[in-house]
């Protein structure tokens, strides 16, 4: 019994009821559910501000469709947000479960349940959304009415009647507490395989032989998928004839990238494959990539939420360029600047708040590879006893990191061109056209290669980034006190 206490940490077992939340992870899960909680109360907020804005342009301020856009991006974008956090929440709890193997088992050796422990997790959960989902309401609120402000100063149009008094306003908070309670209950489902016997083990990560083995969980992303991909073609069609073609094509995209982020390690461990290739066959090169390939749920953990990110800016920016595009075809003549300025004010507002849900996702890559790191401190001291110097760590760290950046950037670009089409086409295909008031038909995808540009440089900055802390932490302790700890 003193051995097992030794190892239960003392903050669990003498501290403060919620000692758990100075634990390595959690914060970075309360600033998750705080920025996917002011995201959501900024959206509604703004969105609002910008509906009355173009109600009180004299261009095209008695467009109903215009006004049903607006409010149609509103609620989806609040929706995409809370879909960001709850995927990296899940992946931030399911690594952390990961560290905490032995911990379980040495608990179910002296007759703690898994239900028990598992229901413990989902109450920190749920914990962690309250708070953040507090601190995110206040936030959002101080922002919008910042920004308020500043847009007084620099429109023509000012709505005089706006209040930040939405009825909506509290849900974003309340959808992103739920989330994150749901997040961190899907999460620990990996304590319900965690058996006694594990005691004497560490951190366990299911290698690629036993990922491949869970064929129920590969069924279920194959059906979202296919069932996404159903629905976004559905979206397609149904835009030919109306608008709301592109409710279709959202639930498609959920479901799609749902099947997607479920079934990630089977579809990203090709990906990382073909990309580690690119960096050469140098000892820190290979172990980076071997490293990226042995462990696929741990890789496609921190790869997923890059995807999504890049996907989500991509998606957007190509679908806005394609709106464009397609009414600048329809005007003949001098156009004055004044008439797409509303339009580029809109997108560039869009593009920001989409922004929002990438640094989300690259908050999840920055902490899951700091619990990784951590986690894998007897590995790293096991590298540096037989030979490797604190750089040729340190590399490999970056490495690794930068392998996964760029899958996942390069996955995300795909499929953000192919949302984004999707979600253009959906939305446009039944838009009357001149000179005969024509449905539009087929729509063509731009591609705007200035945000292509910026999103892979930003990429770029979110490798080095995310890889400072680990990098770090990879060459602190020293390899005996590593190969010591447990």
């Amino acid at each position: 019994m003193t051995a097992v206490a030794s190892v239960v940490p003392e903050s669990r077992a003498t501290g403060p009821r919620l000692a758990w939340l100075r634990d390595r992870g959690m914060g970075a899960s309360i600033l998750v559910a705080a920025l996917s909680a002011a995201f959501g109360v900024l959206l509604v907020e703004i969105t609002a501000y910008i509906g009355a804005v173009l109600q009180a342009d004299p261009f095209i301020g008695d467009s109903g469709t215009l006004a049903f856009v607006v409010a149609l991006l509103s609620v989806l974008l609040t929706v995409v947000a809370m879909y960001v956090a709850a995927i990296v929440t899940a992946n931030t709890f399911s690594t952390i479960i990961a560290g905490r193997t032995r911990q379980i088992a040495l608990l179910r050796l002296i007759g703690a349940t898994a239900r028990s422990q598992r229901a413990e997790v989902g109450t920190q959960g749920l914990v962690v959304g309250l708070i953040g989902a507090g601190l995110g309401l206040l936030a959002g609120l101080v922002l919008a009415a910042i920004g308020v402000q500043v847009g007084a100063q620099f429109l023509d149009n000012v709505p005089t009647s706006f209040s930040l008094a939405q009825p909506f306003v509290a849900l974003p908070a309340v959808g992103v507490a739920l989330t994150t309670w749901a997040a961190a209950w899907a999460g620990s489902r990996r304590v319900l395989s965690v058996t006694p016997l594990q005691a004497l083990g560490g951190a366990v990560e299911r290698t690629h032989e036993e990922v491949s083995g869970t064929k129920g969980r590969h069924i279920g992303a194959w059906i979202l998928l296919l069932t996404g991909a159903a629905l976004l073609a559905g979206g397609v069609v149904v835009g030919l004839m109306t608008p709301l073609g592109v409710v279709v094509a959202f639930f498609g995209g959920v479901l799609s990238f749902t099947g997607l982020a479920l079934g990630s390690v089977l579809f990203m461990p090709p990906v990382l494959r073909l990309v580690g290739r690119m960096f050469g066959s140098s000892a820190t090169a290979r172990l980076a990539a071997e490293n990226a390939l042995r462990y696929p749920e741990r890789s496609s953990r921190m790869a997923i939420g890059v995807v999504m990110g890049v996907t989500l800016v991509t998606m957007f920016a190509v679908a806005l360029e394609s709106a464009k595009r397609l009414m600048m075809s329809q005007v003949t003549g001098e156009v004055p600047d004044e008439f797409f300025a509303p339009m580029d004010a809109f997108a560039a507002i869009m593009m920001v708040l989409v922004a929002v849900s990438a640094v989300i996702a690259a908050v999840g890559l920055v902490n899951l590879l700091t619990i990784g790191v951590v986690q894998r401190r007897r590995e790293l001291g096991l590298l540096r006893s037989i030979g490797l110097s604190n750089g040729q760590v340190r590399r490999m760290v970056l490495l690794e990191a930068t392998h996964i950046t760029v899958a996942a950037t390069l996955t995300g670009l795909v499929l953000g061109i192919v949302y984004g089409w999707i979600a253009a086409q959906s939305l446009l295909g039944s838009v009357p056209t001149l000179p005969d008031f024509v449905p539009a038909g087929l729509v063509a995808p731009q591609i705007p290669w200035i945000p292509v540009a910026i999103i892979v440089a930003s990429t770029a900055v979110l490798t080095l980034v995310a890889a400072a802390t680990p990098t770090r932490l990879a060459t602190r302790v020293a390899p005996v006190e590593a190969l010591a700890a447990d």
